[in-house]
């Protein structure tokens, strides 16, 4: 072995083994493997820790023991890390042994002796869990500091990015990366290393961005009135992305934030910056990563704020998980830096799917506007190809098939809710395959095989009543009704709506008892359009219109733009044509920000009215909304109404 090679071992590889001769095998580089045999006597360690609990009990019987702090230096100073279980041995022994001699012993003088002594041993019992604790993060630094020290080239961004996954165990905290850092810098001067340089430099950068950028968490929420952490607003100028822009110290992370402040492309972005410096893309990583668990942390506080609940918690890590698949894309999978940003969207989603708010039922159409959501369910797709069947895995494609339905992308929607559907099963995830079976009921309806969304919303409602799940019974039972009313209208033969109600009926009793605003409003939806087909017009829109307020509360636009499409057809056979075309325009704008097909429903409608009324009268009807249509959407959406009528005229 060559003295520098020896040096690596020495410094790097101290690992001490109570019990076993200890073979280390350790590549340096293709050419050069190491393998050290260690050995540490057991006899020898039980000798060396009775000496310091002895020392720690009469130090304390002598009055030289002051504070819980003292025992627990010397815990650290002298128990070697990876040697716990030996001291917790010794410990245990002193403390059954201290104890019978407190209960055996009748002498006043040393039984009083004991018990202190055996106070002094709980002392240590107690700081040792702390000290136990710390030794797991030591031993977890020095160990991500030789495995990325001793990785292939191709190996060590992934190692970095698996220290930094929110899903392990016992994530590094900042304290902890910036010991890492010191370590891995360390490593790199003594043996001449520049990329564990790199990996510091990086390290403490993106720490130092986060300094920064913690103080503008959410002040711009506050300073301009808004609650989207997405792409929307004017370029440059809305969102926090150009607020953030300015805190991060690297031009790299300058360049990405203020592209997605521009609403550009981080896709190109990326391929325009593939020869970007290790230092700069992990500042990147921790500066994004920070970034995005601090507004989680911040949003998931606020539960009871309608602005920023777990509505601004799924659009975060929905919001960063896409970032993150625009740069794998512009990186390219094949690259090192490629497939450490698909990690990236995969620890994300990991994260999101385990979170109690997780939106089995909707939730991502509060998320995002704009036809940028059509973009960003197919990167959210990407990343799911590279993993198994896992529970996680089951809950984003239960996410992906809701979306997809909304889209219009009725076969896709079926696709991914089956895919889910198994996966769900086989991780015995009940709640999710009871979701997707109600899901696939829904995507039926749309694709007019009501046999089957029959089947699937009667297997939703046995499985949800079995496992005692109610939100996913009152969904089941929203669903059942919802199919036979529309079966019923399909029907040619004289239909009896009355059972299909009493489901609709018996699911919004339910949600109204759970305080669950996502099926009350798919409930009040379900009852309103059931209402339509029945002709009750006056029923049907005071079921829609209280469906609508429900699903402004619970953040779902989707349901909103459909609640305001049926208001406007219910409107309309009432021959309300002024309020027909107010819930029709809000519809018909809200769908199509969401990049949802439906919006040609209200469209259609509107084109209809357009028609009828003349084009003068048409707009002064609209006009005289404008007021109110203006509070809802803004100028600018006002003003969208008339051009989105006329490309549904021009492609219908």
């Amino acid at each position: 072995m060559g003295s520098e090679q020896k040096l690596i071992a020495k410094n790097l590889f101290y690992l001490p083994h109570p019990y076993f001769l200890l073979p280390i095998t350790i590549r340096i580089n293709k050419q050069t493997e190491i393998i050290i045999t260690t050995k540490v006597s057991e006899l020898s360690l039980r000798d060396k820790y009775l000496a310091l609990i002895d020392e720690i009990v009469q130090a304390t019987l002598k009055g030289k023991i002051s504070s819980q702090g003292q025992v627990y230096q010397m815990l650290l100073k002298g128990v070697m890390v990876g040697t716990g279980e030996v001291f917790e041995l010794v410990l245990s022994e002193n403390l059954d042994s201290t104890t019978l001699q407190v209960d055996a012993q009748t002498d006043e003088f040393k039984k009083a002796k004991a018990t202190r002594s055996l106070r002094a041993l709980k002392t240590i019992q107690t700081q040792w869990k702390q000290v136990e604790e710390q030794n797991k993060a030591t031993e977890s630094i020095l160990s991500a500091a030789r495995e990325i020290t001793t990785a292939p080239e191709n190996e060590r961004l992934a190692i970095f990015m698996g220290v930094t996954d929110p899903n392990r165990k016992h994530p590094l905290n900042q304290k902890q990366l910036q010991q890492l850092a010191k370590s891995l810098q360390k490593n790199a001067e003594t043996f001449k290393l520049d990329y564990l340089s790199e990996f510091s430099q990086g390290i403490t950068r993106g720490i130092n961005s986060w300094g920064k950028l913690q103080q503008h968490l959410i002040s711009w929420m506050y300073e301009q009135n808004r609650a989207s952490i997405g792409f929307g607003g004017v370029p440059g100028e809305n969102g926090p992305w150009a607020t953030w822009g300015k805190q991060v110290d690297g031009e790299f992370s300058k360049g990405l934030f203020n592209t997605l402040a521009k609403q550009e492309s981080p896709v190109e972005f990326a391929q325009n910056n593939r020869s970007v410096s290790l230092s700069d893309w992990v500042e990147l990583t921790l500066s994004l990563q920070f970034l995005q668990r601090g507004l989680v942390n911040w949003f998931d506080q606020q539960a009871y704020n309608v602005k920023a609940g777990s509505n601004l918690s799924i659009s975060t890590f929905l919001t960063f998980s896409i970032i993150w698949s625009q740069l794998g894309n512009g990186f390219g999978a094949d690259t090192s830096y490629g497939s450490a940003a698909w990690q990236i969207v995969l620890q994300i989603l990991r994260n999101f799917s385990q979170r109690p708010y997780f939106p089995l039922y909707g939730g991502i159409f509060a998320s995002f506007s704009g036809d940028y959501l059509k973009d960003a369910l197919s990167y959210l797709d990407e990343p799911l190809q590279r993993v198994e069947g896992t529970q996680e895995k089951a809950r984003i494609l239960t996410i992906l098939g809701y979306s997809q339905r909304a889209l219009g992308q009725y076969e896709n929607s079926v696709k991914f809710h089956q895919q889910a559907l198994e996966i769900a099963r086989n991780a015995e995830d009940k709640a999710c395959e009871i979701a997707n079976l109600n899901h696939l009921s829904r995507t039926y309806v749309e694709q007019k095989n009501y046999i089957e969304a029959i089947n699937n919303s009667q297997r939703a409602l046995i499985l949800s009543r079995q496992a005692g799940d109610k939100t996913s019974e009152a969904n089941a039972l929203a669903n059942l009704g919802y199919s036979e009313v529309m079966q019923a209208q399909e029907s040619e033969e004289e239909a009896d709506y009355e059972m299909a109600i009493s489901y609709l009926q018996q699911g919004l009793n339910l949600s109204e008892k759970l305080g669950d605003l996502q099926s009350k409003a798919l409930c009040l939806s379900s009852l309103g359009v059931a209402y339509i087909v029945t002709q009750e017009a006056a029923k049907a829109i005071k079921n829609l219109e209280e469906g609508f307020k429900t699903a402004q509360t619970s953040g779902d636009l989707y349901l909103q733009g459909l609640n305001l499409t049926n208001l406007a057809e219910a409107n309309y056979s009432l021959a309300n044509f002024e309020r027909a075309i107010y819930t029709a325009s809000l519809g018909m704008y809200i769908l199509n920000q969401i990049a949802s097909r439906e919006w040609h429903k209200p469209a259609r409608l509107l084109s209809i009215l357009q028609n009828q009324l003349g084009e003068n009268g048409f707009k002064e009807s609209l006009g005289k909304n404008r007021p109110k249509m203006i509070s809802f959407i803004g100028v600018d959406g006002f003003d969208h109404i008339p051009e989105l009528i006329e490309e549904y005229r021009n492609n219908s």
